[in-house]
């Protein structure tokens, strides 16, 4: 009976949503190749349910919608609040993404050409990715007004997983939506790109800044 036990565990601990009696007696049929009997699989649940109510573990079998899933138990949701703000702040939002796309591309860079290719005011953007550390000032413009320039730093080639600037996908590489990236980073005098162009970078952008 723990074989048939085990068997539900994993079924349920696999399922992306709340797992349905019927489902879990019908994926035990077929790989028994024999009908399994539902108040055999009744019996196993609720033992699952008694087995991780122990406080040596920090998740438990809870039902919802119909079905049956494993969640965290509510004494841990502090912890696991604090993972997913930390996480959260480490995702980019898409005009972050961008405008460091551009900065990488054609580093040295003043934020008014960043804008002049963005179309778009680009303080809010710029202003975080110092803030994250991801590009920094190196140094000023020789044009009116000294315009100070902008480039990455090692924590951004960290960030993305690569120990040199050269190892940057090329415009060429880029398809569709990506393309645009590339071929604004590659002409000054482009006017304006869309706030959901993806980055040409492999991190997805879903997060905000």
């Amino acid at each position: 009976m723990d074989f048939l036990q085990n068997h539900i565990e994993a079924l349920i601990f696999c399922s992306p949503s709340p797992i349905k009696l019927a489902d879990i007696k019908a994926c035990l049929s077929e790989m028994f190749n024999a009908d399994v009997p539902e108040e055999d699989i009744v019996g196993a649940i609720q033992r699952l349910d008694e087995k991780f109510q122990a406080e040596e573990y920090s998740f438990q079998l809870f039902k919802a919608a119909g079905g049956y899933q494993f969640l965290t138990k509510p004494a841990y949701q502090a912890s696991i609040s604090i993972l997913l703000k930390q996480q959260s702040k480490k995702r980019l939002s898409t005009s972050a993404m961008e405008t460091l796309s551009i900065i990488a591309y054609k580093q040295p860079i003043s934020k008014t050409e960043i804008e002049n290719i963005r179309g778009v005011n680009c303080d809010y953007a710029v202003q975080k990715l110092l803030d994250k550390g991801l590009i920094e000032i190196t140094g000023k413009a020789d044009s009116i007004g000294r315009p100070m320039l902008y480039g990455t730093t090692n924590k951004f080639m960290e960030y993305f997983g690569i120990s040199d600037l050269v190892e940057l996908p090329t415009p060429k590489e880029f398809t569709g939506e990506v393309n645009s990236i590339g071929q604004n980073t590659e002409t000054a005098d482009t006017t304006e790109s869309s706030d959901t162009t993806e980055s040409p970078e492999t991190k997805e952008p879903d997060g905000q800044a």
